[in-house]
C-alpha cells in the first residue's frame, strides 16, 4: 500500500518480507517502484483478530541481538479480502510503502522530474497491478493515450545503510545550478551501445549534458556529493550527515538490501510433552492468569485456548505451574544471556531433538519418525541415522538490514545494520511456515577420521588462508583494536556436510521435481569439542509445493539409496571440469569455495544458509583415480 495515496498497489508473500522485500527495501512493481516503510508506520488497527507469533526461543534471541525492549513477533498486517470488494477495506490494511525513488521518467519523451512537481499524476484502477504514474502533457502522446512514467533508475547508497535519490540537477550542472531557470527541466536519454552504462542527463533550459558514467566507479566518488545520512523508510536524516562514501546503484540491484534475520524450528524441549510445548509457545498470554480459579474465565476470553481444547483446566494449569518453576530456576530465559559477539546458539536444541534416541511426542508443529528397521545396510557407512520430519514449523524474524555489504552470520557487528524504527523497538516482523524434511546423520567415526586426515592438507590450508584474506579485505579497516581474521571459521566438518547437503538438494530437484528454491538446509556441524554431523533438508515455503509428504517419502530406504548413489556419482564429474575440479582459492583470491560452481554445487541464495560459500566437492567424493584424491574424500566409494 502506498501510504500517501492510500491505495493498494501490489502484493508479496509474507516470507518476502524476510528475504527480499522487507523494511527499507525497494520493491519493483509493474509500473513503478516503492520503498517499504519503517515499523513505526505499520498499522494493525484494521486487522481483525490479530495475534502475535508465539516462539519464545526466537523472541529471546531477538531481544539479545536487536533490542531488549522487543516483546512481540508480529506477522505482516494482512486480511483475506475478495478482489471484487469495493468497500476499500483492502486499501486500509497492508504494509505501508512510499514511491521511491522520487524521480520519474516519461517513457515517451524522456522527461525527468520529481513526483512532487505534479508533472506525473498518479492513477490507480480497481486492480492493484494497474497502479501507475503517467505524463499528462507529453508532447509525444499518441491517440489520447497518456505515456507511462517509470522510476528514474539511479539511486545513491552507502555501507551505513543510507539510501537517497540521485542528485540529477547538481550532477548535470557539475555542482552548480542552472543559469537560465530556477527549476530546470531535465531529460534522461539512454544512448545504448556497447559501452555499458551510457545514459545522458540533459538540462533542457541551458543544454548542460553529462553522462551517468561520470558517477560510477572510483572516478564517480569525486563527482558525487557527501552522503546525507538519509533513511527514507524512516523519513530521517543523520545529524551531521554520514562519513561513508555514497555509491551509485541501479534500482533493482541485488545489493541494495540484505536482510538480517534469525530463524528457529519449533522444537519441544528434550522430553517435553505437546502440552508443555504449547504452554512455552504461548507463555506471554498464559503467564497473565492469576490462579487456577480463573482458568474457566480465561478459557472463555483468551484466544490461546483454541489450541488447548484437548486438555482440562487442571492439566493446563499444572503445565503452567511447571513452566513457571522452570523459568524461576533458570532466570533470563537463557538464550538472551551473555555479551559475547555473534548470534545466539539456536541450533543446539534442534540437534538434541533430532539426534535423540527417543523421539518426542508428535504435535501439530513437530512430528518425527524413524524407520523401525533402521538405516539400510548399504547406507550404513554413509548415515548412522535417518529421521523423517513429517511436520515442521519454522519461524523467522527480521532484525535489521544492510546495504552494499551482506551481513556476516558469525560477526553481525562487522557490517552496519540499518534500523527498523525511529526509536526503540517493541516488536519485529516475523513469518511462520510449515513443511517437512529429512534429517541425515553422518557416522562420527567416518567424519572424525576424515577431519584428522584432511585438516593439514594443502587443499584445506588454502581454504583457511582464503577465509583469512576474505575477512581482512572486507573488515580489517572497520575494527578497532585486535582483529582475528579466523573468527567465525566454520571448520572442516562444516565444509564436508555443507557440500553433501548441496549435492542431495540438487539431486532432489533434478530427479524428483522439487524446485531447489523450495528447499532449505540446516547444517549441524559442531566443533572439535562438541562434534556433530547432521544435515536437515526441508521444505519451508508458504505454498503447497513439497508439503504433502513428497519429501519425507524420499527417506524411505529404496528412495534414499537411489538418491544418495546418484548424488555422489554426479559429484565426481562436472561439465566445467577440469576447470572446476582443479579450482582452489589460491592467493590472492578470497572467494570461499573450491571445486564448486553453478553446474555442480551452487543452489539458490534462499536455499543455502551460507550464500554458496564453504563448498568443495573434492572433500565429499574423489575427483580422480589416485590415492591422493581418495584421501581427501569423505566417501571414496558409492553405496
Amino acid at each position: 500500500m502506498a501510504t500517501r495515496f492510500h491505495r493498494r498497489v501490489g502484493a508479496v508473500r509474507p516470507s518476502h518480507l524476510m528475504f527480499t522485500s522487507g523494511v527499507g527495501a525497494l520493491v519493483d512493481l509493474p509500473s513503478f517502484s516503492t520503498l517499504v516503510r519503517g515499523l513505526d508506520d505499520w498499522d494493525y488497527r484494521n486487522v481483525p483478530e490479530y495475534e502475535p507469533i508465539a516462539e519464545p526461543r526466537l523472541l529471546a534471541a531477538v531481544r539479545r541481538v536487536y533490542d531488549r525492549g522487543v516483546t512481540e513477533l508480529r506477522p505482516a498486517p494482512w486480511v483475506d479480502t475478495d478482489p471484487r470488494d469495493r468497500s476499500g477495506q483492502a486499501d486500509r490494511i497492508g504494509v505501508p510503502t512510499l514511491p521511491f525513488p522520487s524521480w520519474l521518467r516519461c517513457t515517451a519523451c524522456n522527461e525527468l522530474d520529481v513526483i512532487s512537481s505534479r508533472t506525473f499524476p498518479f492513477e490507480n484502477a480497481h486492480r492493484p497491478q494497474d497502479a501507475r504514474f503517467f505524463h499528462e502533457v507529453c508532447p509525444r502522446k499518441r491517440s489520447g493515450r497518456r505515456p507511462l512514467a517509470v522510476a528514474a533508475r539511479f539511486v545513491l547508497a552507502c555501507t551505513a545503510g543510507h539510501l537517497d535519490d540521485f542528485p540529477y540537477v547538481m550532477f548535470v550542472h557539475r555542482g552548480g545550478e542552472c543559469a537560465k531557470a530556477s527549476h530546470p527541466r531535465l531529460r534522461m536519454e539512454d544512448r545504448g551501445g556497447n559501452l555499458g552504462a551510457n545514459v545522458e542527463i540533459r538540462c533542457v533550459n541551458c543544454d548542460a549534458r553529462r553522462n551517468i558514467r561520470d558517477a560510477m566507479g572510483r572516478r564517480g566518488a569525486a563527482n558525487l556529493p557527501r552522503c546525507r545520512g538519509r533513511h527514507p523508510h524512516l523519513r530521517t536524516f543523520t545529524d551531521g550527515g554520514c562519513q561513508a562514501e555514497p555509491r551509485l546503484l541501479v534500482v533493482g540491484a541485488s545489493n541494495q538490501w540484505f536482510a538480517q534475520t534469525l530463524s528457529v524450528l519449533s522444537v519441544p524441549r528434550t522430553g517435553a510433552s505437546e502440552l508443555a510445548g504449547k504452554v512455552e509457545q504461548n507463555w506471554e498470554q498464559l503467564s497473565q492468569i492469576p490462579g487456577e480459579a480463573m482458568m474457566g474465565f480465561s478459557r472463555s476470553v483468551m484466544p490461546v485456548f483454541r489450541q488447548l481444547e484437548r486438555w482440562t483446566d487442571a492439566e493446563v494449569w499444572a503445565a503452567v505451574e511447571r513452566h513457571r518453576a522452570a523459568l524461576n530456576a533458570a532466570p533470563g530465559e537463557g538464550a538472551e544471556e551473555g555479551d559475547e559477539r555473534g548470534y545466539p546458539d539456536l541450533r543446539t536444541p534442534e540437534w538434541e531433538i533430532f539426534s535423540s534416541p527417543v523421539l518426542p511426542e508428535a504435535s501439530d508443529d513437530f512430528a518425527l519418525r524413524r524407520d523401525p528397521d533402521g538405516v539400510p545396510p548399504r547406507l550404513a557407512r554413509f548415515y548412522t541415522d535417518v529421521v523423517q520430519a513429517e511436520r515442521l514449523r519454522e519461524v523467522r524474524a527480521l532484525t535489521g538490514f544492510t546495504r552494499l555489504d551482506a551481513p556476516d552470520p558469525d560477526d553481525p557487528d562487522l557490517v552496519i545494520r540499518a534500523p527498523l524504527t525511529r526509536g526503540p523497538a517493541t516488536w519485529v516482523p516475523a513469518s511462520e511456515v510449515r513443511g517437512e524434511g529429512i534429517f541425515l546423520r553422518v557416522p562420527e567415526e567416518i567424519l572424525g577420521s576424515w577431519v584428522a586426515r584432511v585438516a593439514d592438507s594443502t587443499q584445506m590450508r588454502e581454504h583457511r588462508d582464503a577465509y583469512s584474506r576474505f575477512r581482512v579485505n572486507r573488515y580489517s579497516d572497520r575494527i578497532a583494536g585486535d582483529f582475528d581474521p579466523m573468527h567465525g571459521w566454520p571448520g572442516e566438518r562444516f565444509i564436508a556436510l555443507h557440500s553433501l547437503s548441496h549435492l542431495l538438494i540438487r539431486t532432489i530437484a533434478l530427479e524428483c521435481g522439487y524446485s531447489s528454491a523450495s528447499l532449505s538446509e540446516r547444517i549441524y556441524a559442531g566443533t572439535d569439542d562438541d562434534p556433530r554431523g547432521g544435515i536437515l533438508i526441508y521444505t519451508a515455503v508458504p505454498d503447497a509445493e513439497g508439503t504433502l509428504g513428497g519429501l519425507v517419502s524420499l527417506a524411505e530406504p529404496d528412495q534414499l539409496l537411489r538418491l544418495t548413489r546418484r548424488a555422489l556419482a554426479d559429484a565426481r564429474h562436472c561439465s566445467s571440469d577440469p576447470l572446476c575440479a582443479e579450482r582452489l582459492p589460491y592467493a590472492p583470491a578470497d572467494f570461499l569455495h573450491g571445486a564448486a560452481c553453478h553446474v555442480c554445487l551452487f543452489v539458490s541464495e534462499t536455499t543455502c544458509e551460507r550464500g554458496n560459500r564453504f563448498l568443495d566437492r573434492r572433500f565429499v567424493v574423489p575427483l580422480g583415480d589416485g590415492p591422493q584424491h581418495r584421501d581427501l574424500a569423505l566417501f571414496d566409494e558409492l553405496p
